[in-house]
């Protein structure tokens, strides 16, 4: 090849065409920059419907389980999983155990048992601070329903801290005692959410996808908001009103700058997509959307988004 490249190149200096049989010069066009090209996977899964979500208590770190809906949520976002032919390299969770039980389901159904799992306290929900184990309704009805609002929909206003004694504060638990106690929060709003997991999707989770791997984050509302804001850079404002659905799969495609490549599949502020038709996710949001309407007439039962 490089030979007749050559011997092209000498005929064309020796030989030198009449004017008028020359060909018209036509203009390069500009080199077309490669698309992004997809080199590493991240599946964000937010666990199914607690034992306190049903019972309307703000729940944040307490340490509840799923109901049998909660369940069956985990087990159809692994079906949907199963189906999309997801192999899940990695996979990392809260060390709640409501997300725990979801990620056990998911790679259990999906036959990935062998995964190696990680569990961090960084991916834990908020902490609802003094609000813990306490009923939407009763609370609404203490405080008001705008200031209830406030402390669960604002990006930067926390709820009032837990007392030290309290069963439900994280350092009264053998399970965060390797934890330095200054790191335990008392309350959280968003926006101490995003600031104490990102540390560990940096130092954690993106060494991972650096290597090119499919990896499972099985989360919380909130920790898995303050990862997509960091993704998508999301606004202060945006990231309050983004609904993370209960049991169903949202899929990141990303490339070797570990950037999010645009899925067709995409909706709103999102470059990744989620594992469910159009109707199923609009409702499964709504149902979401739904559980910050803490009035005193909610129905009984209604399921909250912590």
């Amino acid at each position: 090849m490089l030979t007749l490249c050559s011997a092209t190149l000498s005929y064309s200096l020796s030989y030198s065409a009449p004017a008028h049989s020359r060909p018209a010069v036509r203009a390069v066009a500009p080199p077309v920059m490669a698309e992004q090209e997809p080199f590493a996977q991240v599946v964000f899964l937010r666990h199914g419907q607690s034992v306190w979500n049903e019972a309307n208590l703000f729940t944040g770190w307490a340490n509840v389980e799923l109901t049998t809906l909660g369940k069956n949520e985990a087990a159809a976002g692994a079906t949907q999983m199963w189906k999309e032919g997801i192999k899940i390299d990695v996979a990392y969770s809260s060390r709640l155990k409501r997300a725990m039980q979801t990620l056990d389901i998911v790679l259990k159904i999906t036959g990935q048992e062998d995964t190696p799992v990680h569990r961090c306290w960084r991916l834990n929900e908020r902490m609802y601070g003094a609000l813990t184990g306490l009923n939407k309704k009763e609370t609404v009805a203490k405080y008001g329903e705008e200031q209830v609002k406030e402390w669960r929909r604002s990006y930067a206003t926390p709820p009032p801290e837990i007392e030290l004694d309290s069963p439900h504060w994280p350092g009264n638990s053998n399970e965060y005692a390797h934890i330095p106690f200054g790191d335990l929060p008392r309350s959280e709003c968003l926006k101490d959410t995003v600031e104490r997991t990102l540390p560990y999707w940096h130092g954690d989770i993106v060494p991972a996808l650096k290597r090119g791997k499919t990896v499972l984050v099985a989360a919380h509302g909130n920790s898995i908001r303050g990862i997509l804001k960091y993704l998508d850079d999301i606004s202060d404002d945006e990231i309050t009103k983004l609904e993370i659905p209960t049991g169903i799969p949202l899929v990141y495609i990303l490339d070797k700058e570990l950037k999010p490549i645009k899925s067709d599949r995409a909706r709103g502020v999102l470059s990744g997509h989620f594992l469910a038709d159009m109707d199923a996710l609009e409702k499964a949001q709504q149902a979401v959307a739904d559980q910050t309407k803490v009035a005193l007439d909610e129905p009984e039962g209604a399921a909250a988004g912590a």
